[in-house]
């Protein structure tokens, strides 16, 4: 009880989550077996980050930041306005389209949201688009990022769980593209009630063509990283690591906007990014290693069991737990904590360890865009100035469309695994 008071406390006054997390845990060791215990805190911080495939997030970090600064980026945007500009509200559509092509380059639903923030949301406003709804699309689509691979989250729970990480990319695409077209058709139908512009002429075949071959190096990346996985050739840790090298002959030899200093700018931003994230994890397995000791997971995992024995109710209970959490607490934090226990009941109601990661990795992705503390409402109300609650409000039908996408895929598990077993992961 006391290490649950001692981690209210500290969110209440503001204490940042990852620090939260690692005081309550030091708590909970000094109440398992005294002020000695302390000395056992290091160790099992530096245990649960000394895990080979956890390079690959700084390197994937590392090479969105580089393709965002040679200004890949803008190529992607204008070449998803291609495409379906001549749709009713086409930049809304190109925003959700530039969301599954921001993805092959970071993974990362805030930083989907940053970006877009600063260049499609004023764009959109200036072509008549309210502001609170373009932020609303924004954070529908950024959602998608950490969805399709590669994704940070994806990785840290294949590393922590034992679950191929290639597995976890392969389940990743479907859902992601789908969750695309189903916010899209959400957009289509909204058209009118929300007054979005009118179509814009259809882009001619030479137009799409020269899109397309000025945003083919940004492309080229998914496939470096997706095909390299996917097809055996790489770890997703070396993947992670040509995505760079790629990154850096684009920026030093085509676009040649990349010198030392912006380099090692670049790099200080990749080194606090992957600081924050592995912090987080470091003091969210000695949080984890108290309630290991103290049975929570057990306890949990009893409770949920005495509720029903039913599969789809334990889905859903699942899915509840994980969406409610994600409202107030880091996704990473969450997953260290409570994935060990959420899987084996997975497995005891049937369910394979690709399959329950990609429910639980859709879960808390679409956390990130609830109030109170989704993250990417967050960034998106301090980027764009646009206010949090007015945002909210125009992202509910999105958020019913991708939660109905959720449950889909965690009731249709020959979806769920469609590529995966074509691929032979599961």
């Amino acid at each position: 009880m006391i290490v649950a008071i001692a981690f209210g406390l500290l969110l209440i006054i503001g204490t940042p989550i990852g620090f939260s997390i690692g005081i309550a845990g030091l708590v909970g060791i000094v109440q398992m077996g005294g002020p000695q215990f302390l000395a056992m805190g290091p160790s099992r911080m530096f245990n649960s980050l000394d895990i080979f495939p956890f390079l690959a997030m700084p390197f994937f970090i590392l090479a969105g930041e580089i393709m965002n600064h040679v200004g890949i980026t803008q190529q992607l945007m204008r070449f998803a306005h291609v495409l379906v500009g001549h749709f009713r509200g086409g930049l809304a559509h190109a925003n959700m389209v530039a969301s599954v092509l921001f993805a092959g380059l970071t993974g990362a639903a805030t930083a989907d949201a940053a970006a877009f923030g600063k260049t499609l949301v004023p764009e959109m406003v200036r072509q008549g688009y309210r502001r609170d709804y373009a932020c609303a699309v924004t954070a529908a689509g950024s959602i998608i990022g950490p969805t399709i691979p590669p994704s940070g989250i994806m990785v840290v729970y294949g590393s922590l769980m034992g679950v191929s990480i290639g597995g976890l990319f392969a389940a990743g695409i479907l859902p992601g593209l789908v969750i695309c077209a189903v916010c899209m058709a959400v957009i289509a139908l909204g058209a009118k009630r929300n007054k979005l512009p009118e179509p814009e002429t259809r882009a001619t075949f030479g137009e799409l063509m020269r899109s397309f071959f000025k945003s083919l190096a940004a492309l080229i990346m998914p496939l470096i990283i997706l095909g390299g996985i996917l097809g055996g050739i790489v770890t997703p840790t070396e993947a992670a690591s040509v995505a760079v090298a790629y990154a850096l002959a684009l920026g030093v030899f085509v676009y040649r906007n990349i010198s030392f200093k912006v380099l090692c700018r670049l790099l200080l931003r990749t080194a606090i990014v992957s600081g924050v994230i592995f912090v987080i994890i470091g003091f969210a397995s000695t949080l984890g290693w108290w309630m290991s000791f103290n049975r929570v997971p057990q306890a949990i995992a009893e409770a949920m069991l005495a509720v029903s024995e039913n599969r789809y109710i334990l889905i859903l209970l699942i899915i509840g737990l994980l969406m409610l959490i994600g409202t107030i607490m880091d996704v990473t934090a969450i997953l260290i904590i409570l994935a060990p226990v959420l899987l084996q009941i997975a497995l005891q109601i049937g369910l394979e360890p690709i399959h329950a990661g990609i429910i639980f990795i859709i879960a808390l992705n679409i956390s990130l865009m609830t109030p109170p503390v989704g993250a990417c409402l967050f960034v998106l109300s301090s980027v764009t100035g646009e206010k949090l609650e007015h945002i909210a409000m125009k992202l509910w039908p999105f958020l019913v469309a991708e939660v109905a996408v959720l449950i889909l895929f965690a009731f249709w598990e020959d979806m769920a695994l469609l590529i995966p077993r074509l691929l032979g992961f599961a």
